[in-house]
């Protein structure tokens, strides 16, 4: 009897070992595949930088109209060394963060609303189509003459256009539920608030995950119109402040500050979005 219980603790400890090996292998594959796609995907990035690089070097432009890649790094070591683009930065953060959770949070409201009283579709959704195709630059001088040119303005005219992208695809998102899950849920005897929470909001959860990611993606465009078009603070003053110093380095700063936020932000909300949706099985090409 102790040998066969000796046996099985051999062979429980040895399908632990293989499980551990075959976790271990799998983490090491992930990892290689992360790694290749970081590689493939910096691949064109470096070669511009390098040719850009080498044409400055060669005179093929002048540092006036195109600075290189060194120039630039430098007036970004001398502002984050000064500690002025940091407070520049966190500024403009906390302009598009506020403006973001006005307006997103209005849209989601409104698009859930809408969503779910066709009543309210006829009596909100034509106003608010019309509205959602005025540009940014057409409405913010308006915004501009009724609030001044203090934080109020700036917050507006981000509230205002990430809106729209969560008004509409909340919309949409509750609207394209099939109604074949309605005829099972009556089937299951589903009260209202069911149907609500086990239902739709589930099948429309990846029309609101786009609606989000739009929605912050919009708020950091508007963060530049509202900061370019009049600001004593933000990375779009750096912008404008180049412009009126013709530092062109320091426009191109401001420029990769916006890019690179903006993407990390759009990774952290894609990231979210796989977290949320891990059920999906899509086609990844």
């Amino acid at each position: 009897m102790s040998n066969a219980v000796k046996a099985l603790e051999q062979q429980t400890s040895l399908a632990e070992r293989d499980d551990q090996a075959e976790l271990a292998l799998n983490r090491a594959r992930w990892l290689k595949e992360k790694v290749n796609d970081l590689v493939i995907g910096a691949l064109l990035p470096v070669l511009i930088v390098v040719v850009w690089q080498l044409a400055g070097d060669f005179g093929l432009f002048s540092r006036e109209f195109l600075p290189t890649p060194l120039h630039i790094a430098g007036e970004f070591r001398t502002l984050f060394a000064s500690g002025e683009l940091v407070q520049h930065l966190a500024i403009s953060l906390q302009r598009a963060a506020v403006g973001f959770l006005i307006g997103g949070s209005l849209g989601l409201v409104f698009g859930f609303l809408v969503g779910f009283v066709q009543r309210l579709e006829f009596m909100l959704d034509p106003s608010f189509q019309m509205l959602r195709v005025i540009p940014h630059l057409a409405i913010a001088p308006l915004i501009i003459l009724w609030f001044g040119f203090g934080e109020t303005s700036k917050i507006v005219i981000i509230a205002a256009g990430s809106f729209f992208p969560m008004y509409m695809n909340t919309f949409l998102g509750i609207r394209s539920v099939d109604q074949k899950w309605f005829e099972v849920a009556r089937v299951l005897n589903f009260s209202r608030t069911q149907q609500i929470f086990r239902l739709i909001l589930p099948a429309s959860l990846p029309g609101i995950l786009l609606g989000l990611r739009l929605s912050v993606a919009i708020s950091w465009l508007g963060l530049v119109v509202a900061e370019l078009i009049g600001s004593q603070a933000g990375v779009g003053f750096l912008i404008n402040f180049g412009k009126q110093t013709a530092t062109t380095e320091l426009i191109f700063v401001g420029v990769i500050v916006f890019a690179v936020i903006g993407k990390l932000v759009d990774s952290l909300v894609r990231l979210l979005e796989r977290k949320l949706l891990g059920w999906r099985d899509n086609f990844q090409g």
